[in-house]
């Protein structure tokens, strides 16, 4: 049973380390997207000769993107309070699946000492049916 709940935490702590990866991804993809954008607000631009609507154009499309960004911002801070809630939750997988990996190891210890007994015994029952042949 305990060998049971052991392999149950270990996969669930598995589990939420691959969540973890992909929340990371994530970040790392809405990061790079926050580059970008940044980038086409950086070179955005105009003809020398263009009408002065479009300029207006140009800052609608400048402001479309900073809106974008602080959108993806906000999505980056969410991702990482999920981030830190489970990273929380691993470590206490964690310590769960050590507590029963310890339960673990105590029973097989215990099962080890009881078959060196019982092998100790039976050498010293066998020791002593040979003495009181040779006795007798």
């Amino acid at each position: 049973m305990i060998e049971k709940l052991y392999n149950l935490k270990k996969t669930q702590t598995d589990q939420k380390i691959m969540e973890k990866g992909q929340i990371l991804s994530k970040i790392h993809n809405l990061e790079a997207e926050i580059m970008l954008t940044q980038n086409n607000i950086n070179s955005a631009r105009l003809d020398k000769f263009g009408a002065i609507s479009d300029f207006t154009i140009l800052t609608m499309h400048k402001n479309t993107m900073k809106l974008h960004i602080s959108k993806l911002e906000k999505e980056i801070a969410a991702l990482k309070v999920q981030l830190e809630q489970l990273v929380l939750i691993i470590v206490e997988f964690q310590k769960e699946t050590e507590q029963f990996k310890y339960l673990l190891d105590e029973q097989r210890n215990e099962a080890i000492k009881n078959m060196l007994l019982a092998e100790q015994e039976a050498a010293d029952e066998y020791i002593q049916s040979k003495f009181i042949n040779s006795q007798g």
